[in-house]
């Protein structure tokens, strides 16, 4: 079963602008590991050791990357007033006279110091499809709590 992940046209353009970068910074890479295997014995040559290792990783995450585009289900906002994917909602939390804003995105998105919260957590969970207005309990890890939907945008 292939399992597609979900995010938003932001999320999809983040991966691809990474992908032209980690290319862009590949000759280079490669360079200086041909530079480093020049400097003679391969099995004391610490130059050599850290460039090939540097260039596994970038090989890695370039790979890592292609296969999430590959397997990317990149979901539109819609107008129909409830919580989805790619929308921004105000939340009040039962306990805080505060109200937090959220943008609902992908997990691979997700930075809840940057106000991304993924769509498949316990609170992108309990809120979506809801509406203005709407009360829900989320079940965290850390316990139950309870938040009202005040905008979404």
């Amino acid at each position: 079963m292939v399992y597609y992940q979900k995010m938003t046209p932001q999320g999809y353009q983040k991966i691809k602008d990474e992908i032209t970068s980690l290319k862009k910074d590949r000759p280079r890479r490669i360079k200086i590991l041909q530079e480093a295997r020049s400097l003679g014995d391969l099995s004391e040559n610490t130059e050599y050791t850290e460039a090939k290792r540097d260039l596994g990783h970038l090989q890695s995450r370039l790979r890592y990357l292609e296969k999430q585009l590959k397997y990317a289900e990149i979901i539109e906002k819609t107008a129909d007033g409830k919580v989805d994917l790619g929308k921004t909602v105000t939340l009040k939390f039962a306990d805080d006279p505060e109200t937090e804003t959220y943008q609902v995105v992908g997990r691979m998105e997700a930075d809840i110091g940057a106000g991304k919260i993924a769509f498949d957590s316990p609170l992108g969970q309990a809120i979506m499809k809801k509406e203005v207005g709407e009360t829900v309990k989320v079940v965290a890890p850390a316990g139950e709590y309870r938040v009202t939907i005040k905008a979404i945008k």
